[in-house]
């Protein structure tokens, strides 16, 4: 393609095979816009009826493939039997939150005592602890469950075993060759394990605990002869797929199914916390992914980021409304707080990269905020397109938060260098991962990691791209249009939303919204209007050109947006890059609508 991006990425259309396209009109009846974006996504023919009508009953699997998973759930009928006193060993995170809410929600149906415990991110660090357990076993915790954590946790495992407490594990974390000495370990990422569904989040890997659950308690009859009812655990899914959103893991196998179901769910507001934060969001439309991703989510991990560590699990464990109403607003406000903490740390963190040669980046500072180092690790990976490792000092001891790009998997990286002394702990998955170091180690792990890093032979550099599904002339902005694209939702990581390039627009009206988005109505050469808006863009490169006064065409990419406001529907176009034609010459393929 013969443009230029303004914000230096390149563009590039994706293929398809047309006689694909062909067969899927032909042999399902799909319009033309559908049956290329399923072409693109290659869906085997197979799979197209699951892809695009993903249904639980016909994707899930016997979830005692997963390891442990029989012995586990033989352990918690054994307590349950015995009503013994089960902890919830929880993250702070959104996933860990939702799990943790996921099991405390299914024992409180079935009155089964328990007692949720989220560690200070800050006083207590990621993870399980030997204080924490002791805390539990002290409150007569009789067994421990961890969730969305514990494959790493060697020490604390050991203390509750010298304490008889047997201690289950409900994870999805990259594991070492050894583990832990747990009672059972339930983990798709184990290395003996060939569930192959390395893909779940905790949320997701708790829902097959729980099914699994269920069904030994109906088979020994314990619903029938202690007459509780049976909980429906489909009502479960807006817990699992807001934990998997907010993961980013693949929206693909049982993922996407978990997903659908689950938005249903959610839309219907029967979790009390959740609809008490949809609330104060005043979100009136139809939930969607991007809602739980970029609305609730960030809201939910507030409280961990800023010192309150269980608000997120207290509110989705579906308590009263009046209490639930309060942790939303407690949680609002601490977003906010965030995003303050947020700017200030990016802006010292950035004034520390001086050198971009290397293929990694890592920075430390003393006592930078450890709830938000994940965030700007995230913001500057962002920038500069390179896995971004960001350590906060404090008592001459780092933790690090670290985030990466596709193609380099920092949760091995960690894991090796944990495994070489190079770093006290830690751990993590492809794209995220955090650790613990000694002050005086930070320098030896940056050149470890920049030495496996080339010895890797990774080229990242091809990684700064958008991938583009389809031109679409500027009247493809309807709902009727919109509705095919929906059509392919829902929409994440392992199923990117379909992106578009409309070309040859200039700029009608331009205003700034909300401080760093710009609104726009643009023209193209067929006369037609269409609204767009660009998100934090006006320290981009793009504002120039949304901003002009001059006439210049150019090109905008990015995806479809529904836009409700009190009963009425408009589609506009959310700009992700800008660019420029160097010449008149049509090099792509022909657009649609």
């Amino acid at each position: 393609m013969n443009c230029d991006s303004v914000s230096g990425f390149k563009w590039i259309f994706k293929k398809y095979d047309e006689e694909y396209v062909k067969y899927l009109k032909n042999n399902h009846s799909l319009d033309e816009i559908t049956s290329r974006l399923l072409a693109i996504r290659n869906i085997k023919k197979e799979n197209i009826k699951n892809y695009i009508d993903p249904k639980i009953k016909n994707i899930l699997p016997n979830p005692n493939v997963l390891i442990d998973m029989d012995k586990a759930c033989l352990r918690i009928y054994d307590s349950i039997i015995k009503n013994e006193k089960i902890a919830i060993f929880g993250d702070y995170d959104v996933d860990g939150a939702a799990s943790s809410a996921l099991l405390g929600n299914y024992f409180k149906l079935i009155k089964q005592d328990y007692e949720v415990y989220i560690p200070d991110r800050q006083k207590e660090g990621y993870g399980p602890s030997i204080n924490g357990f002791k805390k539990l076993i002290e409150n007569n915790s009789k067994l421990i469950l961890t969730v969305d954590c514990g494959t790493a946790s060697f020490e604390p495992i050991e203390y509750a075993n010298s304490k008889n407490i047997d201690v289950l594990i409900l994870d999805h974390h990259q594991a070492e060759l050894r583990l832990p000495n747990a009672h059972s370990i339930i983990n798709p990422n184990r290395l003996d394990d060939s569930s192959n569904l390395n893909y779940l989040c905790a949320s997701g890997v708790c829902y097959m605990f729980l099914i699994s659950l269920n069904k030994l308690l109906r088979e020994k009859k314990w619903f029938i002869n202690k007459n509780v009812k049976e909980p429906n655990l489909i009502e479960f899914l807006d817990l699992v797929s807001l934990g998997t959103i907010c993961d980013v893991v693949p929206l693909v196998g049982l993922n996407r199914a978990i997903v659908k179901q689950g938005l249903k769910i959610l839309n219907n507001k029967k979790n009390i916390g959740l609809k008490s934060l949809l609330d104060i969001c005043k979100i009136e439309t139809k939930v969607s992914t991007y809602h739980m991703g970029f609305i609730l989510g960030p809201r939910i991990n507030a409280g961990g980021r800023v010192g309150k560590c269980n608000l997120g699990a207290n509110l989705l464990l579906n308590i009263d409304s009046k209490k639930a109403f309060s942790i939303a607003s407690q949680l609002d406000i601490f977003n906010k707080e965030r995003q303050l903490l947020e700017k200030d740390l990016l802006d010292k963190a950035l004034l520390k990269i001086n050198d971009t040669i290397d293929p990694i980046i890592v920075l430390a500072g003393d006592n930078w905020h450890e709830g938000i180092i994940g965030i700007v690790a995230s913001r500057i990976k962002d920038k500069f397109n390179k896995p971004t490792f960001i350590i906060s000092i404090k008592n001459n001891v780092g933790k690090c938060s670290a985030r990466s790009v596709p193609g380099y998997d920092v949760g091995s990286l960690i894991l090796s260098a944990v495994q070489c002394n190079v770093l006290v702990k830690g751990g993590g998955h492809k794209m995220a991962g955090g650790f613990t170091i000694d002050e005086n180690q930070i320098d030896n792990f940056k050149n470890y990691a920049i030495k496996k890093f080339k010895k890797s032979n990774k080229d990242l550099s091809n990684t700064r791209k958008v991938l583009i599904d389809s031109i679409i002339s500027p009247s493809a902005l309807n709902i009727d249009f919109y509705n095919k694209i929906n059509y392919l939702s829902p929409f994440g990581a392992g199923n990117s939303e379909p992106k578009f390039m409309i070309e040859n627009l200039r700029v009608i009206n331009s205003q700034i919204v909300g401080e760093k988005h710009i609104k726009s109505i643009l023209i193209g050469k067929d006369g037609s209007n269409l609204k767009t808006i660009a998100f934090n863009s006006t320290d981009s490169e793009i504002s120039a050109y949304l901003l002009q006064k001059n006439k210049k065409t150019f090109n905008i990419s990015g995806k479809l947006n529904l836009n409700e406001w009190r009963g009425k529907k408009n589609v506009e176009f959310i700009i992700d890059d800008i660019s420029v034609n160097k010449d008149n010459k049509n090099t792509v393929p022909s657009s649609i609508g």
